[in-house]
């Protein structure tokens, strides 16, 4: 990650008093240009780093300068110890990095720091779901990542391949690999990979590439095809909440109608996956189109009747 060559390039700069860019892409086993543009992105963050050009010549902090836990405000310490603090119930090398922390700060900081690392906890089990653990390729992929090898990977369905590792992605407790591969970036969901093997090959990855950047073009092109189909619905106000809380980002608010109903835009990948996620409102909702979607709704309730209503009995 960018943040971890930032830090690692002030340390480094600490330690040895002056660098060059060419130094820090050795040590850190990335390109030239892309150690020239941390340095520069440092001193553009307002770190007292500054250049030396010619012969002998290179990046230092200024007068010497040296940043450390002990140049902490408290607001500061207790943001990062709530942020490392839940990964510490799991990792018991973020235990023992804490514990180095606390160690670290002023003595003042010390008791509020300990608080906010258990102030709170992460449970990324669902409702009504059994624990899911963690997939040991999660761990053999961050280090392939890290160390940058070639890993050979066996993802279902589509046999074996030789991939660059560039980052790995947990969201909702569902982790994503993004990856290079000999047809360009592509994401491979951890839990379909059958089996990877790190190789001694050095992977390539590209210099400007960004794990932040890669894996927001990754969500908004899933996001695009689940929204392929859009409706526009009604809805009474009181319950649009609801509606807001099952389709996220793919609930727009259109109109606020006189007679207390709301009409929205819903989307979903297909007119069957919308009418499936809402029939079961019955006449709480009013689909106005697309006509495939009302097509889809009413198909559900002929299925429906015919099963569930016939015999002479009353459907209530």
């Amino acid at each position: 990650m960018r943040a971890d060559r930032l830090v690692a390039a002030l340390l480094l700069m600490q330690s040895r008093g002056r660098v060059t860019a060419a130094d820090l892409a050795r040590e850190l086993e990335v390109s030239v240009a892309t150690a020239r543009r941390d340095l520069e992105a440092l001193s553009a963050a307002g770190i007292p780093v500054y250049p030396q050009p010619g012969r002998g010549g290179g990046w230092s902090l200024v007068g010497g300068a040296r940043t450390d836990l002990s140049g902490l405000s408290a607001a500061e310490a207790q943001a990062l110890f709530l942020l490392v603090g839940p990964a510490a119930a799991v990792s018991g090398e973020a235990k023992a990095a804490l514990r180095k922390l606390v160690r670290a700060l002023p003595r003042t900081f010390r008791a509020e720091a300990e608080a906010a690392a258990s102030a709170t906890m992460i449970d990324p089990t669902r409702w009504g779901e059994r624990d899911r653990p963690r997939s040991p390729l999660v761990e053999l992929l961050q280090t392939a990542v890290v160390r940058r090898l070639k890993v050979r990977l066996t993802y279902r369905d589509r046999g074996e391949r030789l991939i660059d590792p560039w980052g790995l992605v947990d969201k909702d407790d569902v982790w994503y690999l993004i990856a290079g591969t000999e047809r360009g970036q592509r994401t491979f969901r951890v839990d379909r990979i059958i089996a990877a093997d790190p190789t001694d090959e050095p992977a390539e990855r590209p210099d400007d590439f960004t794990l932040a950047e890669a894996w927001e073009t990754v969500v908004g092109q899933v996001e695009q095809k689940r929204s392929r189909t859009w409706a526009s619905v009604l809805v009474e106000s009181r319950f649009l909440w609801v509606l807001q809380d099952h389709f996220g980002r793919h609930c727009e608010i259109e109109a606020e109608l006189a007679d207390g109903r709301t009409r929205v835009r819903l989307a979903a990948p297909t007119p069957r996956d919308l009418a499936r996620n809402l029939a079961g409102w019955g006449s709480m909702i009013e689909v106005l189109d697309p006509p495939s979607v009302r097509a889809e709704l009413g198909r559900i309730g002929a299925e429906l009747t015919s099963r569930y209503g016939g015999g002479g009995q009353e459907v209530q």
